[in-house]
């Protein structure tokens, strides 16, 4: 491999103001829109040995052919433009954003001669003031009902308008005082405006100080006798009262904000977004996001408040998880977003990271809900029969099988510092997991990681020559089989007989959690068993790449394809499943040999696991050394060294 591309530009050749690049292929096409403080700094990191790159970062390089830049004056020019050419060109190496569903807005039309409420997924409306986005129509509905009690605004569409004023009679809305009838005359159509700025003043978050003005109105009327008056008023605030308790107040009623939370991994992203208004959360909006090159949190806020912020007004405080490292630049340019999309607006955007209070509560409960969203994308996506097909194909074409891998099992080890060392076989089948089928293996010795997976792979192709012998230095046990074995008696044989059954299966493609030296641990087990037909692969987690036997270079797979979503997925499983087996281990050691001795609580037992981390290490401790944790005095600590050493 070359040390880099050919087309490497010379360092003198690239200025050091600030800019924008673009990476293209061989056809013109553009790849990659990047921004730089200083270009011939930033441009130097991609140009860089090969080897020392990222590796899709290094793809994305080798498919281009040519860069080129423009230098603009300062950094928010080059926010400014760097956005225009990602609408313009989309990117592949750009993050993608998956967004398929078309949020409902409330909207009032203020350019209209007489504004209308409605609700809509028209982005575009002239001069309408949007409220949104929620996530039901229904919802929104319910509140529009509820606000025509107090605000009579018309509602209606333009040809039942029309035909209103021909006729000279309103519509049923008119007759039942859900709409002031400017149509007919009722009210002029500079108070019918005014009653549409009401409208849009609440909404916007002046909820309170409406209310604490009809409550006025309605004392005052009481107080003159004008109950007629009176009555209208208490069922205006009856209305608004009802339309605020549909949406939970989660902050002071002078804070307008969107929260944005994020959770990610190699592959995606997930974005939710909760737009806060008058203390409340007036809407929800979540989106996936497909990452090709490695993004930090930072540059993830960066892209995700430009597509958030595209066609819709900011609020003045944006809480991120993680401020930018241009955030002053991207204040400015929401800022002028902000009044670019509504000239009534005022005051300049700013981008937060609560740190404490309720805010910092409030961005907490936005990112638990991207996680669970992050999760939910994943399950439906594995659980569609189309992506599966498709991500079977796809992986025996890459790694050059001769059939799908209709069952494929996936190793993992897990250990404490070296100590409760254990190792887990997840299988999944159609694309799909078989939890009747995960193993798990306690391992009593090993060196590091390369030998216990050899010692696992060696052990479980043992199982599918024509004899399985009786397990000695690998406990297996399957998950069902560890739950139950304490409450049945069966005959050994008959046991043996039964998981070496299920244990028989072979895979066509096995999986091991790792890179290069991994994969050769589980290549030498292959080759000693005289197993064969099976495919051997490993996944290394940091780049997500796929390594075969005897090979110096990874696979590749596309970043938003479903044959590395399904290896990614069973890669984690087997992680999960290890991690909780040595988690078990771990707590059922600790409290079965420490639970013995006098005057050793749990409390005392979690703290000398959080101390040592297991009782082997607990078992080669001094006098001295157990008398340094926290609780633990020296008639105790003597009682547990003798207890142990005995």
């Amino acid at each position: 491999m070359a040390d880099t591309v050919s087309y490497r530009p010379k360092a003198g050749e690239i200025p050091t103001q600030p800019g924008v690049y673009r990476f293209r292929d061989s056809g013109g096409r553009v790849l990659y829109v990047g921004k730089a403080k200083n270009l011939r700094s930033r441009l130097s990191n991609y140009f860089q040995p090969l080897r020392s790159l990222h590796e899709r970062t290094r793809r994305m390089v080798t498919t281009a052919a040519s860069v080129e830049w423009t230098v603009v004056a300062t950094e928010f020019e080059a926010l400014q433009l760097e956005f225009t050419w990602i609408k313009e060109f989309n990117p592949p190496f750009n993050v993608q954003f998956r967004d398929d569903k078309s949020y409902p807005y409330l909207a009032v039309t203020l350019g209209e001669d007489v504004p209308r409420v409605l609700v809509t997924r028209n982005r575009n409306l002239k001069g309408a003031r949007y409220f949104g986005p929620y996530t039901k129509v229904w919802a929104i509905r319910e509140t529009v009902d509820l606000m025509l009690k107090a605000f009579p605004m018309r509602s209606c569409s333009s040809g039942v308008y029309r035909r209103a004023e021909l006729t000279g009679r309103p519509c049923l809305l008119g007759d039942i005082g859900k709409c002031a009838a400017p149509c007919v005359g009722r009210v002029s159509k500079n108070e019918h405006r005014e009653i549409a700025n009401d409208f849009v003043s609440f909404m916007g978050g002046n909820d309170s100080s409406h209310i604490r003005a009809l409550t006025a109105q309605m004392t005052q009327a009481a107080h003159e006798q004008n109950y007629e008056a009176a009555a209208r008023h208490r069922d205006a605030i009856q209305a608004l009262e009802a339309a605020m308790s549909k949406s939970a107040v989660v902050l002071s009623d002078r804070v307008d904000a969107d929260v944005f939370g994020i959770a990610d991994d190699e592959l995606a992203a997930a974005v939710q977004q909760f737009i806060v208004r008058g203390g409340r959360i007036r809407g929800v909006r979540s989106w996936v996001v497909d990452k090709e090159l490695d993004l930090s949190i930072g540059d993830l806020v960066e892209t995700v408040l430009q597509n958030a912020y595209e066609d819709t007004v900011p609020p003045r405080e944006i809480l991120v998880p993680m401020l930018p490292d241009d955030a002053r630049e991207l204040e400015v340019w929401l800022t002028e977003r902000r009044h670019e999309t509504d000239e009534t607006l005022t005051g300049r955007v700013a981008l937060r990271t609560p740190q404490r209070g309720d805010k910092a509560a409030l961005a907490q409960t936005v990112a638990m809900n991207a996680k669970n969203a992050l999760v939910l994308y994943k399950t439906r996506r594995s659980s569609d029969f189309v992506a599966r097909s498709q991500a079977l194909t796809d992986i025996q074409d890459a790694l050059g099988m001769a059939d799908a891998p209709l069952r494929m099992e996936c190793y993992d080890v897990s250990h404490l510092s070296g100590t409760n060392i254990v190792a887990s076989m997840v299988v999944f089948e159609d694309g799909l997991a078989r939890k009747d089928q995960y193993r798990r293996f306690s391992i009593p010795n090993s060196t590091d990681d390369t030998e216990s997976i050899y010692q696992v792979i060696t052990r479980r192709l043992a199982y599918l020559k024509e004899l399985p012998p009786v397990a000695e230095e690998l406990e297996v046990e399957s998950e069902m089989e560890s739950e139950i074995k304490s409450e049945l008696i069966v005959d050994p044989d008959l046991a043996e007989r039964n998981r070496s059954k299920k244990f028989s299966s072979p895979p066509q493609l096995l999986i091991v959690d790792g890179g290069q030296p991994q994969v050769a641990a589980a290549a030498r087990a292959l080759e000693e068993s005289g197993v064969t037909g099976i495919q051997l692969a490993g996944i290394a987690k940091r780049l997500e790449e796929i390594w075969l036997p005897d090979s110096d270079y990874p696979v590749i797979l596309p970043r938003n394809s479903d044959a590395l979503f399904m290896i990614q997925r069973i890669r984690d499983e087997a992680h999960r499943f290890a991690i909780t087996y040595q988690r078990a281990r771990r707590k059922r050691d600790i409290s079965t040999v420490l639970g013995e001795v006098p005057g050793l609580g749990p409390a005392r037992v979690r703290e000398l696991l959080r101390h040592f981390g297991s009782v082997a290490r607990l078992r080669t401790a001094t006098l001295e050394q157990i008398t340094e944790v926290n609780g633990i005095g020296a008639s105790l600590a003597s009682s547990i060294h003798e207890h142990l050493s005995g």
